[in-house]
């Protein structure tokens, strides 16, 4: 009576764990999408300041300033580059973690929940990270 007692405890406790632990993912997971989300409409708006910039042609600015005009350009050019690429890192990275960290947190092995929901939590430091430099560079 008394083991059956302590496994029946055992089991309550590990489900117990393994709610809190599903919480915990749902958090991490919807934060992820949020800013695999907002990444994508960066990114949409990074391809169209790329694509609308119309700037005045050289020959509007004086002759001994000619290097000015290229220099903010060519500054201009590379600062949406950036953006774009590391907005859709993001969007690539997101959809990566939320196709996989699901797919291990539901069909995995025992403990899988608490494999899934530990690695989303390490990898979304990076994701915030580029996030921030996709963001800084817009």
């Amino acid at each position: 009576m008394l083991a059956a007692d302590k496994l029946q405890l055992q089991s309550a406790m590990k489900q117990q764990a393994t709610a809190l632990k599903e919480k915990e993912f749902n958090l991490h997971h919807s934060n992820l999408m949020t800013v695999g989300t907002q990444a994508a409409v960066l990114a949409g708006l990074d391809i169209t300041m790329f694509i609308e910039f119309n700037p005045p042609h050289d020959g509007a600015w004086e002759a001994d300033m000619k290097l000015i005009p290229r220099a903010i350009k060519f500054i201009y050019y590379i600062m949406i580059v950036a953006a774009f690429c590391s907005n859709m890192l993001v969007v690539s990275h997101t959809t990566v973690l939320s196709v996989l960290g699901a797919g291990l947190a539901l069909r995995g092995p025992d403990g899988s929940m608490m494999t899934a929901t530990d690695g989303l939590y390490e990898e979304r430091a990076s994701v915030f990270k580029i996030f921030g430099y996709g963001l800084g560079c817009t």
